[in-house]
């Protein structure tokens, strides 16, 4: 039985992402992960935003697996 070989095909060059291209997006991912951790470790507490417990209650368990006391 005779084997037909597959032309090899060359791979992709990879190119450089620019440090410009990159800035906005961890500037973005930095922000939003200082807000949730806002939310997470000191809403309803003395800098409180939103007012009654839900925010509590829906980051509940985050605290807990963070290790931020909340009762």
């Amino acid at each position: 039985m005779a084997h037909s070989a597959a032309p090899a095909t060359a791979a992709p060059a990879l190119t450089p992402i620019s440090l410009k291209t990159i800035a906005p997006w961890a500037v973005f991912v930095g922000v939003l992960m200082l807000v949730l951790l806002y939310f997470v470790g000191a809403e309803q507490g003395a800098t409180s935003l939103v007012s009654g417990e839900s925010v509590h209650e829906w980051v509940h368990d985050g605290r807990h697996l963070l290790g931020f006391p909340c009762h």
